[in-house]
């Protein structure tokens, strides 16, 4: 991944590679300003003294995880057309996980209780049309949280790298209906990008997977559950994906026929065909205030669709990630070191509001501590932990859940594998970073060996910190 850097002012400059920051660092040049994302802070420069490249930030909004892509933009000749061709290379891949399923959630467990107080427990009077502010264009917290964070990390970027555009995905178009805009009716779908934006529904809605036998990683074909000689139709929820040995056997069959001895998976996908997505409903609904929030910022946005994403990714031979999907949002003609590693963002919160645990019945059943912050940590901080002796002796580094008693819990996250240790004493620990409301973690699906940081035999005892993609100097410094 690539390090962001700062001048000696905290303006934005070019991103470098992880090997030049720790030669700044080792030299003096440069202190380190975050630990995750990284970001380091010259000492001896000014942003007036250098040059900038084209770097564009590409989103890919989702209902669960959004893609972030920081790219280069590479202008390359074709040698035979001697046309020129836009193309990317991507510095850093990362994914924004929402949590907003868990505020959905607790909206509505606080209305429940709400209801309860009000009816049996004791009386209240109902709150009725004295909600004051205009409604017009209000979106549920559970939707404006992913508008939120979106929007916070768009911010963030635009803080540490010189972004100077942006892209992301909102609506839907057809190369055909540009180059020939008198088309009509059934030939306008026909274009260019005919069967991407039904495809990718249906790949999101039955899980990448053939919905007669369940299998994986190979070509799916697009198969009607009522064959159009029986009357079936070209609806969306007529639609289900089969790979070609399912697709074959079934043929013109009734499901039920074909599905007789496997009844589980029949009312499966019975049950799923009339299902509606609500992630999908979710993407729908903030795609145009996110739109409206990124041209705020004041720089050239470029909205493309989903199919254009598709298309340019089935093109390229860039497999299927959130990151990777944003990195070929828009115009892309190639694509350059998109296989380097991922970091996550998950969103964690700061907390929660409500400090009385309830039961079922609503009655209280424990209370939490009043106040957040134990010996000057809180739940979420980033620290590392240097116990000496005993059973947990060694270094521990990560994410800490703050006890009253003093003894914390410390949930690393390393190679894909999370690991929590307890009863770890404050005095062994020491703050990295403070807690921001995410927690950061590498992919590692997404790693390459060149990506892989060896840890030197010095530092052979602190394997905690040998994060992929972050370089044991850095971190044996921090």
């Amino acid at each position: 991944m690539a390090v962001f850097v700062l001048d000696i002012h905290g303006k934005a400059l070019m991103p470098c590679t992880e090997k030049r920051a720790r030669l700044l660092l080792d030299r003096g040049r440069a202190r380190v300003h975050r630990l995750l994302p990284m970001v380091v802070r010259l000492v001896d420069r000014q942003a007036g003294d250098c040059e900038f490249q084209p770097l564009r930030l590409k989103i890919d909004p989702g209902s669960k995880t959004t893609g972030l892509a920081l790219v280069r933009e590479v202008a390359a000749v074709d040698a035979l057309t001697g046309e020129v061709q836009l193309g990317v290379a991507a510095l850093n891949l990362l994914e924004l996980v929402h949590r907003g399923r868990q505020i959905s959630e607790a909206m509505t467990a606080r209305r429940q209780m709400r209801r309860r107080r009000r009816s049996n427990l004791r009386y209240r009077a109902p709150r009725f049309l004295n909600r004051g502010g205009d409604k017009t264009g209000r979106l549920a917290p559970s939707l404006q949280h992913r508008v939120d964070t979106t929007m916070a990390w768009v911010r963030r970027i635009q803080r540490w790298a010189p972004v100077r555009a942006i892209s992301s995905e909102l609506v839907r178009f057809d190369m055909q209906a540009l180059q020939n805009p008198e088309i009509e009716g059934i030939e306008y779908q026909q274009g260019t990008l005919f069967g991407y934006e039904l495809r990718e529904y249906l790949l999101e809605k039955w899980g990448r997977q053939c919905a007669y036998c369940g299998a994986r990683n190979l070509p799916l074909q697009i198969e009607h559950i009522r064959a159009r000689a029986h009357g079936g139709s070209n609806r969306a929820s007529n639609l289900t994906l089969a790979c070609a040995c399912c697709n074959q056997k079934k043929a013109a069959r009734s499901v039920e026929d074909f599905l007789a001895q496997d009844h589980k998976r029949l009312n499966a996908i019975l049950a799923q065909a009339q299902k509606p997505l609500r992630d999908a409903a979710a993407v729908n609904a903030t795609r145009r205030a996110l739109a409206n929030a990124l041209q705020a910022t004041g720089l050239p946005v470029e909205l493309a669709s989903g199919g254009r994403t598709k298309f340019n990714r089935s093109a390229l031979g860039v497999p299927k990630t959130h990151a990777l999907d944003a990195a070929c949002v828009g115009q892309v003609h190639s694509i350059e070191n998109w296989d380097r590693p991922t970091l996550a963002l998950k969103a964690m919160g700061r907390g929660s509001y409500q400090r009385t645990r309830l039961d079922k019945f609503g009655f209280p059943r424990g209370y939490l501590m009043r106040s957040k912050r134990v010996h000057d940590f809180a739940t979420g901080d980033m620290v590392r932990a240097d116990v000496p002796k005993g059973l947990k002796a060694g270094v521990h580094w990560g994410r800490v859940a703050v006890r009253a008693s003093g003894n914390f819990n410390i949930q690393s996250h390393q190679a894909g594998v999370s690991a929590v240790v307890q009863g770890i004493h404050y005095r062994h620990c020491r703050i990295v970073q403070r807690n921001d409301g995410y927690g950061y973690f590498l992919n590692p699906a997404n790693h390459t060996k060149r990506d892989q940081v060896r840890p030197k035999a010095s530092d052979a005892s602190h394997p905690a910190l040998y994060l992929p993609g972050m370089n044991a100097e850095v971190s044996r410094a921090l």
